[in-house]
This record gives C-alpha cells, structure tokens and sequence, in this order.
C-alpha cells in the first residue's frame, strides 16, 4: 500500500492509497500543521495516533512517497518512516530535476517547488493540456502548462497571510472568519473585510487566468486546490473544478509511473 505525503509551509497532508489492480484507490486522508521543530518521533507519534483512528494498521504501508518544501524536516521525516512503517522501503523523494512526467521549461528548474509540479503533473492527467492550476495555500500559486512542458508560475501573497497583516497593521480591525458573501458592499467592518477580501481574490485569480490563456490557449482549463479554493470558486465561473487533494494525486502518478519502469 502507498502513502503520499505532501509537506509544505503550513500544512502537511497525507493521502493513503490501496492497491486495486494496478493502481492505487485513495482512502484516507489527513491534514496537520506543519511544525518546523517536530522530530522524528514526534513524525512517529503523529503518524501512530492517525492510522489508529482511521483504524488502519502502519505495517501495510509499503511505499513512500513524498513532496516537501521544507527541506530542514526531511531528515526528521525519513527517520520516522524507517522507525514507524517497518515494512515500507525508503521515501521516494518527487523533485523537479529527477521527475520525468513533465518537462520543465522554467529558466532554473531546480528553484520549482515539488508541490507546484506534482499539482500540474496530475491537472494535466485530469483535465488535460493546456491547464492552468491556481492554489490557494500559504501563497497563491499559478501554474501553466501546455504542451506537455510547465512552463512557469505567478506567485502572490495567499490569502491567510493576507488576512493576517491587514489585522496585524490595523488596530481596529479585527481577525475574521472567510465565510461565502454575496454583497461586494459590506455593511459592517466583518462584513466589509470578507467582500474585498473574498472579491480581491476572485477579481486577482480571473485577471491571472485571464492574462495565462492569452499566452497558453483559451481552451486552458482550470482547476483549483488549496484550502479556500472551493470558497474562491463559489464566486466565480472561471475555475472549472476544484480538486482539494491534487498534489498527492501527483505523487501517487509519480510513483506509479516511475515503479511501472
């Protein structure tokens, strides 16, 4: 069985995959914070109290495979599967300069983060090429592929952070919850935070799009992840899906492919 783990600044979710045939079925999945001091047994812990709740034994996780952007963890991360999955070989690492499901057309390939890659790589399976993939994480990322090349991003602020340093730089307003909202015009300060939060985001993801299928092809589908993709795309008819569990459907791609060889 195959558990694909993606790490990234904030959170770090894990999907576990069982094997149908020849491929891999995804049944559960978890998301938890990432903790940039967690060792590898506090990786052991976390890793035995989720499997238990989901009432899933460690020793049938057989393959790792993993994207990370938080390089200081990965040590602590293939400690803790060679001491907590004891049937499991070696984490399978997915990077840019070793992948070879997509070609990578940026200038210096080795600055694109796994996440981003593994995202297009399984947007491009889904939905085919051309694809424009928009997450909504700690940054808000724009990826383009076409012709079976990525062939760069747009990074903005995310849309947490953004939250944060408005209610960090003004003393009256306050930290509010980003729920759905019809009126652009807010009322009350809770209200008004929320519509120009929410429509700022929607107006910046359709001009991005926009400005990518100018220069990509028009016929560019979009698919959203991310923690608030499915709020952004409530609001607008510019995102085509929303698929929250992308990138570990990428690494699954990626270890099917490269285990196929």
């Amino acid at each position: 069985m195959l558990l694909a783990i993606d790490m990234g600044n904030t959170e770090t979710k894990l999907g576990f995959f069982l094997r149908d045939g020849d491929a891999f079925d995804l049944q559960k999945t978890w998301r938890v914070t990432t903790a940039l001091r967690r060792t590898s047994d506090e990786f052991g812990v976390l890793f035995r109290a989720l499997f238990r709740g989901a009432d899933i034994p460690t020793e049938s996780v057989e393959e790792i495979v993993v994207s990370s952007v938080v390089p200081q963890l990965d040590r602590e991360l293939v400690t803790a599967c060679a001491a907590y999955f004891p049937r499991s070989h070696a984490p399978r690492y997915f990077r840019a300069v070793t992948q070879t499901l997509l070609e990578v057309a940026t200038d210096r390939p080795t600055e694109l983060g796994s996440d981003l890659l593994a995202g297009a790589v399984a947007a491009r399976l889904l939905y085919g090429d051309p694809v424009i993939v928009v997450g909504f994480g700690t940054a808000t990322t724009f990826s383009a592929v076409a012709g079976g090349r990525y062939l760069g991003a747009a990074i903005a602020p995310g849309i947490q952070i953004s939250i944060d340093a408005l209610a960090a730089r003004t003393a009256k307003l306050p930290q509010v919850a980003l729920e759905t909202t019809d009126a652009a015009i807010g009322r009350d300060t809770v209200s008004a935070l929320q519509a120009g939060i929410i429509y700022g985001f929607v107006g910046q993801t359709e001009g991005i799009v926009a400005r990518m299928r100018r220069e990509i092809g028009a016929s560019a589908k979009v698919v959203a992840t991310g923690g608030f993709a499915d709020v952004i795309a409530k609001h607008t008819r510019v995102i085509d899906a929303v698929e929250p569990y992308l990138v570990l459907l990428g690494l699954r791609e990626h270890y099917t492919r490269a285990h196929a060889q």
